[in-house]
């Protein structure tokens, strides 16, 4: 039996689409509460912690870092975005057009993460026959 890490990059395109889904809630749920006085808008925070996971790695190559970060310590966080800023009376800081632009790209970074996906699965499939 062998080693191998043949899963990294799966694995961490599953949790960055698992964030990119839930960020998908959150920004839904934002959108539904544009009329609540005084809610304020939440997001994730995912991009950060991949970033700083990839970069504390002492390895060289991508496929090496990929391989030392630690799938359990990269979770996504919901925040509240500008809690102390509103710019309506009602201190509700929610504005339509962010939510929708935010929900837009999010989207696309989703499908894109599912396009990789495939594509990863794909060439598992070239390599095993």
């Amino acid at each position: 039996m062998f080693n191998s890490n043949i899963f990294d990059y799966v694995n961490v395109l599953q949790k960055t689409a698992d964030a990119a889904w839930m960020r998908n809630e959150v920004l839904s749920h934002n959108i539904s509460n544009v009329d609540t006085p005084g809610y304020k808008r939440q997001d994730i925070d995912f991009e950060s912690q991949l970033r700083k996971a990839l970069r504390n790695t002492r390895f060289k190559s991508v496929d090496a870092r990929v391989g030392a970060i630690n799938l359990s310590e990269l979770n996504p966080t919901v925040y509240t975005d500008s809690a102390g800023f509103s710019f309506r009376l009602d201190g509700n800081n929610v504005d339509m057009d962010t939510e929708g632009a935010a929900l837009a790209a999010n989207q696309i970074k989703y499908n894109g993460l599912a396009a990789s996906w495939n594509h990863e699965f794909s060439n598992l499939k070239l390599v095993s026959k």
